[in-house]
This record gives C-alpha cells, structure tokens and sequence, in this order.
C-alpha cells in the first residue's frame, strides 16, 4: 500500500486515521514524520494534518475544512457560517468555529481560527456535496449573528445578509429562539426581521410569538450608540439613527 497515496485523497487528517491504515501508532508517527520533513505533509497543529500539492507546494485542505477538523463535532458557525451560505459580501481572515469542546484560538497560513462556545446545540448540517464540512443552518446562523452581533459579525453586516438571503423557515428560527430562550434575543430577532417581513412571508405569528416575551426592559440593538438612537416602542429597542453626510441622496 502507497500510505502517502491513500492519505493524499483526504484533505485534512490525523493521527487515528494514519494508525488505521497502517495498523501500528508506531509506524504511523514515523511515517508522519518523514512526510513532514520531506515537504509531502505539513500540521496544521496537534494532531490535523494535511498534504501537499506537490505541483503548487500549498496544502489541500481548505479553512473550512481545516476548521471542522479541529474536533470530531466541530462546525463553522457566525459569520464563518454566513460566508460559507453565501450570504456575506466580504471574506474574514478569522474562521469562527463551534464544538462542545474548547480548543485555543490559533492562527494558520494567515488565518486565525477562534472558537465560539456554543448557546444552543441544534441547527448543524453537512455541507452538501463536501467531505466532512459542518455547519450551522441559514436560520440558526442568523439568530446566532443577532445574538454575538456586536461581538463578532455587526449590524450592517447581518442587515446585509438578510438582504442577500432568499428564504427563511420561521418555525426554525422560532425553535433556535425558544432554545436560547433569551428575551432580548427576541426583541432585536422581531425587530430586525419585521423590516424583512415581505421578503422572507414571515407570519404574523411569528412577530406575536416574538412579541410575547417582551416582558419588561429596553435594549440596545447596537452597543455604544446611545447618542444616536431612538426608542422603538414595538419592540421596546433602541434603534441606531443612521445619519447622512452632506451629499448623500437620500431615500
């Protein structure tokens, strides 16, 4: 068996796969080893590695395989998630990634990889037509982008990214907000979405669903712009003020 052959037909692998193949984890590190100094394989970090196109001397694997490789449960999530559906108009140099367990962040080739502890754990699928992609569902990642939205992804972008959206399961998106069970989570999902509310033909159960969690308290849907906001009585939210430069037409 050509153990480099059979490896070169995964994009990213580890430590258990090479034992598998070749039935002895003594043997597996020795190989692991030549192939590294050799230039036919480089590590990623402990244990993720990936080969070498030989003809173009870069590695395989892709981030986002690289990503789901870093846990046996691990899924692109936030905007790593948005990107990967399509729906973000810009690429970032970080690759935000969930699993039930932590790992560090690290940086890779450029990228930085950073993991985002989980709130809620339903909503994961497999890429399709990939090997071993997984990630967080158009609906999930925009309820998990609502909620990390001055942390990780920010407003316009998520307003973007609805914009750039084609459809909306509300029964999926009700089913993530009641796992969150978060009540400003409904209020910035309900205020958010209703301006969307023809595009994605969300129901009116939908916003009265949203509505009735709203028990007391007001949130800001954008840190730090408590100067330029107004109150959104529907939603008992402060909404950013958008302001215009002299010049701008506007709308």
């Amino acid at each position: 068996m050509d153990l480099l052959k059979e490896l070169s037909k995964y994009p990213v692998f580890n430590m258990e796969m090479i034992e598998k193949l070749t039935g002895n984890l003594k043997t597996a590190y020795s190989a692991i080893n030549r192939y590294i100094k050799k230039g036919y394989v480089i590590k990623v970090r402990n244990n993720v590695y990936s080969p070498v196109d030989l003809s173009t001397g870069l590695i395989l694997a892709n981030r986002y395989q690289i990503a789901c490789a870093l846990r046996e449960d691990a899924y692109l999530s936030q905007h790593t998630a948005l990107e990967y559906h399509g729906l973000s108009n810009q690429v970032f140099n970080e690759v935000y990634v969930s699993s039930k367990s932590r790992f560090n962040h690290f940086e890779f080739q450029g990228v930085k990889y950073k993991y985002v502890a989980p709130k809620i754990n339903d909503g994961v699928v497999k890429a399709p037509n990939t090997k071993n992609i997984r990630l967080t569902d158009i609906e999930r990642t925009i309820i998990d982008s609502i909620y990390q939205m001055n942390k990780i992804t920010g407003y316009e972008e998520l307003i973007n990214a609805l914009e750039a959206a084609h459809y909306l399961n509300e029964d999926k998106l009700l089913d993530y907000l009641k796992a969150y069970n978060i009540q400003s989570l409904y209020q910035k999902s309900g205020y958010i979405l209703e301006k969307h509310q023809d595009q994605f033909n969300l129901s009116s159960h939908f916003f009265k669903t949203c509505k009735s969690k709203v028990k007391q308290g007001v949130v800001y849907l954008v840190d730090g712009s408590e100067g330029d906001s107004k109150y959104n009585k529907t939603w008992r939210v402060m909404e950013p003020v958008v302001s215009y430069n002299e010049g701008d037409d506007i709308v």
